[in-house]
């Protein structure tokens, strides 16, 4: 098979997510480019959940409604996903909860009898499905040693069980390509801001960002990282700037509603001049609206978030590569310039697990301005760019003196009117330089058919589903990744031959669209989803549909 999916559901505490992981990981085996989307409400135990894998020979980032296989653990998956089945398709079951034309297994009676906890249903539901599929055990097996790290000999009894219920109903060969590893959007973002040299990490957790928090905690000690909870998002933000001003590189982990606690920190950062990269990871508002599905409802929050003017520069990744790519420029980009980064994501890219081609990504190089050392050391020294010379704590040399405060180019507070506006204008100089260090990068990306007048118009994880429909049809995709200071230049050159504009949004009130009129543009139609739920590829190719009437 080229392109499948598979539905795995049961209720909250029946391990679906791990299961999804799982699955995820067996494609990956096989060599297949995944994409994973988990479903699942604010409940411990209780409650639907599912997941939804969906491999395929070529890129994909976004899930199908149809599916090929369900496995389900309960009725109520069954009853709930059954019309997604395509034609023809196969569902394996728990015979013990749920009944279904398909192959039927009593997993329940199998992990009483040996005394095994009710989670451990999924691993002889994945062999079934296993044999099922025509998978060999040994893939199968690898995965599950490399996945799972309790009762690992019981977890693979109970496999071997269910291959012995199982029938070979299709067989899925590999395809030979090269093994790509399935992490999650959390992961990868993780990973990027390693890469540019992360030394601190500080989060209180919050859904759909904790998944940075958990990953960073366990590999701390490979990659020598400070990784700190705090008892509320303020200290978060504040011993992040901490870190900052003794010159070591941090960042934060947040959403919506821990993000507005943060605002005065982020002012902070913004008048004393301390780098720090802040991960928002949206999801429904406001207050604890829906906390874990997904939305794009936080731009205008993030691009006006703090008092008084000062530059931040926001990157919006919609896949993984670029999730990888944009955290590296954030925290280089924040030291280089001495500014907050916002890394603006969604629940869909962070909990979604990718296949990541690292090998697909340029190296980077941004550094920071260093003191010269040829005169005394001023903080806050007015240059032609807007960025003053660094130095840190250790450099027995320098007097370091940061400032909340209106202050000179030394730090110390000041009210008088023309140092108050010399230091603006010093702000305002360094978004231009900003605006046009950017320059070198593709802060505007443009997919499909480049010559289209039609072009649909997307940010963030949204990215895959657009690209994958405008490939279908005939479109073109305009993305831009960079949102603050925003590449009007880019935006411009995208637009050539395009007569059309249809915008692609999981927010209400079109919040791209609402960006890019305040430099001109317009855009004719849109299609927008505000549920918690991202789009599926059948279900955006109905609304394009619907929209082009």
């Amino acid at each position: 098979m080229n392109n499948f999916s598979v539905l795995i559901g049961g209720k909250a505490g029946d391990g679906i997510n791990q299961a999804g992981l799982l699955l995820a990981r067996l494609f990956s085996q096989l060599g297949y480019r995944i994409y994973t989307y988990f479903d699942y409400p604010s409940l411990i135990r209780g409650g639907h959940n599912f997941s939804i894998i969906r491999a395929s020979q070529n890129k994909v980032a976004t899930h199908e409604e149809k599916i090929d296989f369900l496995l389900a653990l309960n009725k109520e998956t069954v009853n709930l996903h059954k019309n997604r089945l395509k034609t023809p398709s196969y569902i394996i079951c728990d015979s013990d909860t749920a009944q279904a034309e398909g192959l039927g297994i009593n997993l329940t009676k199998m992990i009483k009898e040996e005394n095994a906890a009710s989670v451990m249903r999924n691993s002889p539901l994945l062999r079934a499905f296993s044999k099922s599929a025509g998978i060999r055990w040994g893939v199968l097996e690898k995965v599950l040693r490399n996945s799972i790290s309790r009762d690992i000999d019981l977890n693979l009894k109970l496999a071997l069980k269910g291959y012995n219920k199982a029938k070979e109903l299709l067989k899925i060969e590999s395809l030979e390509q090269t093994l790509l590893p399935a992490l999650s959007g959390n992961e990868i973002i993780a990973l990027g801001l390693i890469k540019a040299g992360l030394k601190a990490y500080i989060a209180y957790p919050m859904t759909p960002s904790s998944g940075i928090l958990h990953f960073l905690a366990k590999i701390a000690d490979e990659f020598d990282l400070k990784v700190i909870h705090p008892e509320n998002e303020i200290a978060v933000i504040l011993m992040a700037l901490g870190f900052s001003y003794a010159g070591e590189k941090a960042a934060v982990g947040t959403s919506g509603g821990g993000f507005d606690l943060m605002n005065e920190g982020i002012s902070l950062s913004g008048m004393a001049e301390l780098p720090i990269v802040i991960i928002i990871a949206q999801r429904p508002g406001p207050s604890t609206g829906v906390p874990t599905y997904t939305a794009q409802a936080d731009l205008h929050s993030v691009l006006n978030a703090g008092h008084g003017e000062f530059v931040r520069f926001v990157v919006s990744p919609g896949d993984a590569e670029e999730a990888y790519f944009c955290s590296q420029v954030a925290l280089k980009i924040s030291w280089k310039f001495q500014i907050p980064s916002i890394i603006l994501a969604d629940k869909a890219l962070s909990e979604g697990i990718y296949s990541f081609d690292i090998d697909s990504i340029e190296e980077l190089k941004e550094e920071p301005v260093l003191w010269n050392r040829k005169a005394p050391y001023r903080r806050y020294l007015d240059t032609e760019t807007g960025i003053s010379p660094l130095t840190f704590l250790s450099d027995k040399e320098a007097i370091i003196k940061v400032n909340s405060y209106a202050h000179d180019e030394f730090g110390i507070t000041t009210e008088k009117h023309s140092k108050i506006k010399k230091l603006q204008d010093k702000y305002i100089r360094k978004e231009k330089n900003l605006a046009k260090d950017l320059e070198k990068y593709e802060t505007v990306k443009v997919y499909g058919n480049k010559s289209a007048s039609l072009a649909l118009l997307c940010w963030g994880s949204n990215k895959g589903v657009c690209v994958e429909l405008a490939e279908s049809l005939g479109l073109k995709v305009i993305q831009p990744v960079v949102l603050s200071p925003f590449p009007v230049r880019q935006f411009c050159e995208a637009l050539n031959g395009v007569k059309r504009i249809v915008s692609v949004e999981n927010n209400a009130t079109a919040q791209l669209v609402r960006l890019i009129n305040q430099y001109g543009f317009r855009v004719d139609e849109k299609i927008l989803k505000y549920d918690g739920r991202p789009f599926s590829l059948d279900e955006l190719e109905a609304e394009f549909e619907k929209a082009i009437k």
